[in-house]
């Protein structure tokens, strides 16, 4: 790690340094504890404008890394000046007129979000909303570090250790929210804790400040003493730069795979996020923990990892996979952010290596959260930042040259042998297919080695480690075959069953719907497709289809949020009108396609689909019209919570005819979701009955499914209250009702854990 540059030391009391010391590593804590907390805040408050879309998180990370270059930039500026009154002055200022605009709130005038654009619309909703307190507060980490250096304090001339502070107030603000704020207090009392908190950290600032002008003016004069240091040539800015963007890209690209890929659990997004931020708290401690060049030698071997575990694939050992990302992921970031700390530069140019590092950060963010959700149709960001991370190695003279010249000659040739059979569907590659995961291993066990054994040139490493991913393309793990679509609601895919059996829905490693081709003796399906995977006719929703339209005894009105593949449909009888509310219109043009499912062209060919959040377009219909509304609005096995809260059963209890019931789907593997159903269902007057029973038949894409069937009175829903498949189920008394401004995703976490159900 490069010393910094030696200054003269402005002598002080010992007591006057500690009360620096103690105030500036206060107000830099309480400054990342604001920034770090008023992001998932704020994204919850915004998210029933937008629906509980992974890609929000995605686009919100854009926006607050945009935002921290903003306020880095202005540090940089204001830093400039020889004053010390100005700098102070000014940002006090700011920081109180950013005051005035609390607490937290949603700018109106916005409308709906645009059904294409969702990403820009979300990031002016963000800007607007809370641009100024998070600008001035995104400015506190390099500014107070600058003003920590002119106090003339003994550890001035390195003050990077308050950037491990920022980062621990950071850590602890991401580990709070969901553990304690979020099950604690409802949004509003959280907004208002945030606000009080702002208005704490002003007077810490205001403290730093009085601290500076007291200080000897000798401090000032020490620091100029300082501009003979060269400034940093800018092929380092450049690199880092990049240093910054590659884990910056990748804790997106991370998070995006193993939600998708590996598992879709609530909360997952916690632990890359969580080691992001403690890799920055450990390479700039003043002693770290993990040495650097220790990382540096397992870097390679992470990347080799990563490159085994995407052969192997997602669903072979669930915890060993998610295990070994994560694992992988700290000690690539680690040894990106230790370079960043090895050649970071003296405390004069303090303000300029942040700039540095957040635009690499923004960039990052941007080329994982917006630019590659339009660009690949599968998380192809993934692969490529792992083969940047390659890049991020230092340079280091090779051993053994008169072998290493040979290297590009032999990847070429390697290259090619490997990826010619692709082409082809002959011995070669059949034995390649069968072989995939060795062969793939063993290209990126090479790559390790080249780092390890040969001190191998960064490009040379990073083509090995491109060649083992598109060798992960060209030979996939799935069978049968798998086409995926994407959009900015995440990653969809459609899997062909072996023998064109099945084809199947998925969003991540979870089911949305399925449609038999064929039969088991490869015969084609004819006529009217059968309702399978969750809606099949002895199912939970099947079963509440058939007794409201008993019930009635004439053709039904039905609402139904979330398409899927269309499977509902093909629920629809004769002279019913049945409309379809979805977020996401690549789903629509899914669902419609026959080469992928032939519901919709066979059972409703007239379909048109509102497309927009239904939180949203289904407030807009008429009162009392709809016999039966199913909620069937899923992304991945993360329910969007504003569409199960007590506000929005109200919107469903006003659209319903007078004996109408509302079915809402909440099958899922790791929430429990019927409670909350039950109490929102409560809280407006309506009784519910539950649903929940093993098909026996996941086989056949038969599957088992939780209901809550909430009406007005018993007769509204038909034989079901009669029915000894369904419970009559009250709220609990000790569980709280989900709002707008509560919910507890935790909770639900921990009731399916205590229940031990899947």
């Amino acid at each position: 790690m490069s010393s910094p540059t030696p200054s003269v030391t402005v002598q002080t009391s010992v007591p006057q340094d500690r009360l620096i010391l103690v105030v500036y590593t206060a107000a830099i804590f309480t400054s990342a504890l604001l920034l770090f907390s008023v992001q998932p805040l704020f994204t919850k408050m915004v998210v029933p404008r937008l629906g509980g879309s992974p890609a929000v998180w995605s686009v919100a990370m854009v926006f607050f890394q945009s935002l921290l270059l903003a306020g880095y930039a202005y540090a940089h500026v204001l830093m400039q000046t020889r004053s010390r009154v100005i700098p102070v002055a000014v940002h006090l200022a700011l920081l109180v007129i950013a005051l005035l605009t609390l607490p937290l709130s949603i700018a109106g005038g916005w409308g709906e979000p645009p059904a294409a654009g969702a990403a820009i619309w979300l990031l002016g909703l963000f800007a607007v909303s809370i641009g100024l307190p998070f600008f001035a507060l995104a400015a506190n980490n390099p500014m107070l570090q600058a003003w920590f250096v002119r106090t003339g304090h003994p550890d001035g001339p390195d003050p990077y250790f308050l950037y491990a502070s920022s980062n621990i107030g950071s850590f602890l603000a991401l580990l709070s929210y969901p553990v304690l704020l979020e099950p604690l207090f409802s949004l509003r009392t959280q907004n208002l804790i945030w606000t009080t908190l702002y208005g704490v950290l002003i007077l810490l600032i205001a403290g730093c400040g009085v601290l500076l002008l007291r200080a000897p003016a000798a401090a000032v004069t020490a620091q100029r003493d300082d501009a003979d240091v060269p400034a940093p040539a800018w092929a380092l800015r450049l690199r880092w730069i990049f240093l910054a963007a590659v884990p910056s890209g990748l804790l997106i690209a991370v998070t995006a795979h193993i939600s998708t890929d590996v598992a879709a659990a609530p909360l997952l997004w916690v632990l890359p996020l969580s080691l992001y931020l403690l890799t920055w708290v450990l390479v700039f401690q003043s002693r770290p923990l993990l040495p650097h060049t220790w990382m540096l030698a397992l870097q390679p071997l992470a990347i080799a990892g990563v490159i085994v575990l995407l052969a192997v694939g997602g669903e072979q050992n669930l915890l060993l996979t998610l295990g070994g990302h994560q694992l992988c992921f700290f000690v690539i970031a680690m040894a990106c952010h230790g370079e960043l700390a090895r050649t970071r530069p003296p405390a004069k140019y303090l303000t300029g290596f942040y700039v540095a590092l957040s635009f690499g950060g923004m960039v990052g963010g941007l080329f994982a959260g917006l630019i590659a959700p339009y660009t690949f149709s599968w998380i192809a960001e993934y692969p490529v930042l792992i083969a940047l991370a390659a890049l991020c190695r230092p340079k280091m003279r090779e051993r053994l040259p008169q072998w290493s010249r040979w290297t590009w000659l032999l990847l070429a040739a390697l290259a090619v042998a490997l990826l010619a059979p692709s082409w082809s569907s002959g011995r070669m590659f059949s034995w390649l297919d069968g072989h995939r995961v060795w062969v793939i291993g063993a290209v990126g066990v090479l790559s390790a080695a080249l780092a390890l054994g040969l001190n191998a040139s960064r490009w040379k490493i990073a083509a090995t480690v491109a060649l083992a991913l598109v060798l992960i393309r060209a030979f996939p793990a799935d069978e049968g075959r798998v086409e995926t679509v994407r959009s900015f609601f995440g990653v969809h895919k459609i899997v062909v069953t072996p023998g064109d059996r099945y084809h199947v829905l998925m969003h991540g490693t979870t089911i949305h719907g399925a449609e038999k081709f064929r039969n088991a003796d490869g015969t084609p399906v004819a006529g009217r497709p059968e309702a399978i995977t969750y809606y099949h006719r002895d199912g939970g929703i099947g079963q509440a289809i058939a007794a409201i339209r008993e019930r009635k005894g004439a053709p039904l009105r039905v609402a139904v949020i979330g398409l899927g593949a269309g499977t509902l449909a093909c629920a629809s009888e004769p002279a019913e009108d049945w409309k379809f509310f979805e977020i996401d219109q690549t789903m629509v043009d899914t669902a419609r396609d026959p080469k992928y499912f032939t519901y919709i062209r066979d059972c409703e060919p007239d379909l048109k689909p509102v497309i927009g959040d239904a939180r949203l377009t289904f407030a807009k219909e008429p009162d009392g019209i709809y016999d039966l509304i199913i909620v069937d609005a899923y992304s991945s096995d993360a329910i969007p919570i504003h569409l199960a809260t007590e506000e929005a059963m109200e919107i469903y209890k006003r659209k319903l005819a007078p004996q109408g019931a509302v079915a809402m789907h909440v099958s899922n593997r790791h929430l429990e979701l019927s409670s909350v159903v039950v109490g929102i269902a409560e809280a407006n007057d309506l009784k519910s009955w539950v649903f929940s029973e093993d098909s026996g038949r996941d086989n056949e894409y038969i599957f088992s499914t939780t209901v809550v069937v909430s009406a007005r009175e018993e007769a509204d829903v038909g034989a079901i209250a009669s029915s000894d498949k369904w419970t009559l189920t009250e709220a609990e008394e000790n569980q709280r009702v989900w709002t707008d401004d509560y919910s507890n995703v935790l909770g639900a976490v921990w009731r399916r854990l205590r229940d031990g159900e899947e």
